[in-house]
């Protein structure tokens, strides 16, 4: 009787271990179909990126031909996304660096769409300035009799041209500052100890220029093209902006002096080199850039 028990645990035990491998082995095939399924899914977010950043520079290639006042910040916009598809197609596809790649990508279409409204307006300015001269060329003909009364008009006009209306700097830095309890602000290239970006320019003199109250704004990128600063969010005419600081300056038509401090955030504080935006509302008036330690 004991025997015959004996035998029928065993049996029972088999089949519950039998039971047991087949669960064993269902998961296994699964686990192994889900980890073969991620890894597609994230091989072909990969090439959706690698798509994405071509075009990219295939748009900038296009924009650098049929411009000549901005091509060293676009010549450097499209470096930096060669760089960063470089990086995409030498580094194998997981969750965490596409995270970061789509979050580069981003701001990369933010830059885009910041440099080509400038290169659009200044395609307007230059149509606005042919038309001009055109139509002076005209008046020109027809009016030989007046020839020395529109070479006159034609020199003053031509000298308002070349002054232009709209603000310029000089001057333009940033650098990291230390703020002391005091009130007192001190240099630092150290990325572990400054607590503020400072950005200073000299707006030029200008009699063309409208004078009175002025916006301002900064943008400060990190070595990652993170924007550092308060992330102040303006909704202009044309779209929406994010700045890392701001400030309302009254000018005279006379050279103002204007620093601007934007908070840092300790993350974002990377040893490299940061650039600078400076604009007059949407207008970029400068660039500049310095280096962390």
């Amino acid at each position: 009787m004991t025997e015959k028990k004996n035998n029928t645990a065993l049996k029972i035990l088999t089949g519950i271990l039998a039971v047991a491998l087949v669960a064993l082995s269902i998961y296994t095939i699964k686990f192994y179909n889900e980890e073969k399924e991620n890894k597609e899914i994230l091989q072909k977010e990969k090439s959706v990126i690698e798509d994405e950043l071509n075009e990219l520079i295939v748009k900038y290639d296009e924009a650098i031909q049929e411009n000549e006042v901005m091509d060293q910040d676009l010549v450097n916009a499209r470096d930096r996304i060669s760089r960063l598809l470089d990086s995409v197609k030498d580094n194998e596809a997981n969750l965490v660096l596409i995270s970061r790649y789509r979050r580069e990508i981003g701001n990369l279409k933010e830059e885009k769409t910041r440099l080509f409204r400038v290169v659009d307006s200044l395609s307007a300015q230059n149509q606005m300035l042919s038309t001009s001269l055109d139509s002076t060329s005209v008046a020109l003909q027809q009016r030989t009799k007046l020839s020395d009364s529109l070479k006159t008009t034609n020199q003053s006009l031509s000298t308002k041209v070349d002054k232009a209306s709209r603000l310029k700097v000089t001057s333009l830095k940033g650098e990291g500052v230390i703020v002391r309890n005091s009130g007192k602000i001190v240099e630092n290239d150290n990325n572990r100890r400054i607590d503020q970006i400072r950005t200073c320019f000299t707006i030029t003199a200008n009699d063309l220029a409208e004078a009175g109250e002025k916006n301002m704004y900064v943008q400060v990128y990190n070595p990652e093209n993170e924007l550092v600063g308060d992330g102040i969010v303006i909704q202009h005419e044309g779209g929406t902006m994010v700045y890392s600081a701001s400030s309302k300056v009254y000018y005279e038509n006379e050279e103002l002096d204007v620093c601007i401090l934007a908070e840092a955030n300790e993350d974002k504080l990377l040893e490299g080199t940061y650039k600078v935006y400076v604009y007059n509302d949407t207008i970029l008036l400068g660039t500049a850039s310095f280096t962390l330690k």
